[in-house]
This record gives structure tokens, sequence and C-alpha cells, in this order.
């Protein structure tokens, strides 16, 4: 049976690393950071839910935890939130599509929209960190292909990309236009693999960043990202 002093104190420097952390934590972040002699899991969800109903609270984010300010209250502190430059309409819908249909190709992303995507708008979306390359489709040219970050669910209050709005719900906030064709549908997003691939994809390795690096620049980056997350 469990030491209930001992697991106070453990709920107290899992308290402390969460709040002091930057961003979000994994669980095995977590463990790589303190030595738990408690579950970790059941740690996480009683401090979720000791803070219930407070002005903050710990959510679950994807895979990792982090403590945000709680929902309820974000209108009484918009004025000391930072506010973004806002994403051009084009950038708002290649993102749109990234995220339903992760992975996802250049190629893919124009037949949806129905127009070509410029380097700059991907780029700008590259930049932000909501949206990253993830791999080569298996496929003639090797695409590289593109998904959403941890950090796009972040953004947006997602837990996972199963919580991700519907149809109507993204016309309605501006995520994807009226011009779309009307046969249109939202696609549930891929399921991956542990390493965050889709059956058909491979992983960025050293000779892509090679032959890839002048035709995008930022590839580079992204790889680092990739790692770091892993």
């Amino acid at each position: 049976m469990s030491d209930p002093l001992q697991k106070e104190e453990e709920l107290r420097l899992l308290e402390a690393l969460l709040f002091a952390s930057p961003q979000p934590l994994s669980q095995g972040e977590i463990a790589a950071h303190i030595d738990l002699n408690t579950d970790l899991t059941s740690l996480l969800e009683a401090l979720e839910e000791r803070y219930k109903g407070r002005g903050i609270e710990l959510k679950k984010i994807g895979s990792s935890w982090a403590f945000r300010t709680a929902q309820d209250l974000g209108p009484l502190l918009t004025n000391y939130k930072a506010i973004p430059k806002k994403l051009s309409k084009a950038a708002l819908e290649t993102l749109a599509i990234v995220a339903y249909h992760q992975p996802a190709t250049r190629a893919q992303i124009e037949d949806v929209r129905g127009v070509q995507v410029s380097k700059g708008t991907l780029d700008v979306l590259l930049e932000t960190g909501w949206v990253k390359m993830r791999g080569r489709r298996r496929a003639p040219g090797r695409p590289i292909t593109y998904g959403t970050t941890q950090l796009f669910l972040d953004q947006y209050g997602f837990q996972s990309l199963d919580e991700l709005p519907g149809l109507k719900e993204l016309k309605g906030i501006g995520l994807l236009d009226s011009h779309l064709p009307p046969d249109f549908e939202v696609p549930l997003p891929n399921e991956l693999n542990e390493q965050g691939l889709a059956p058909d994809e491979d992983p960025l390795d050293p000779t892509d960043l090679a032959l890839s690096a002048q035709e995008d620049p930022l590839l580079f980056e992204q790889q680092e990202a990739i790692e770091d997350e892993e």
C-alpha cells in the first residue's frame, strides 16, 4: 500500500515541474526529470482532479501535460494575452486541410483547395510551429508529407486530433472557405504508428536533408524538431 505522505510529496514535485516547464511535457520527459515510486499515470490523474474548477487547470495536450488557464476565464484575461498575427485565408485553409488529411503532400493540398499552394504559405505554417514536415510518401517522386504538431493542438485547445471540429464548425470560424467543392467532406485523421508515421510514409533521413536543402531551407530546422519530439 502506498505511503500517503510519499504520494503527496511526489505530487508536489510533479506540480512544480509542470508549472516551471515552458512547454507541455510527456510522461517520458517527466520521468526523466524526477524519480517517482508511484505510478505516473495515477499521479497525473490525481493532480488533474485536484486542479479541476480552479483558475488554472492541468490539461492533457496530445500525449503531454501542461497547466493552462481555465477556459471560462479566458475572456477576462484577453488584455494580458499576446495577440498573434492573423494568418491569411490561404494559410488557414491549408492548415485545415493538413490537419484533416495528414499525412498530406503539397499536391493533395492543392487538389483539395483547387489552387496552387505557394511555398510562402507553407513556410508561414512551418514557422508558427503548427505544421511540420513528417516524412516522404512512398510514391513516385517521394513527395514530402506534412502534418500538424503538438503546438497546433495546444493553440486550438484540443487534446487529440479526434476533437477536430466538423465541416460546419470549420466554415463558421473561417478555416474553410465557401468556394470548396460542394461534395467536399471532412475526413477522419489517419491512424499513425509509434513513430508518428502512416504505413505509406518513410521518415526523413540525412539523404533527404542533403537533397532538399536548397529547395526547402526549413527542412533542417524541422528535422531537428522531429528529433526533439522523439
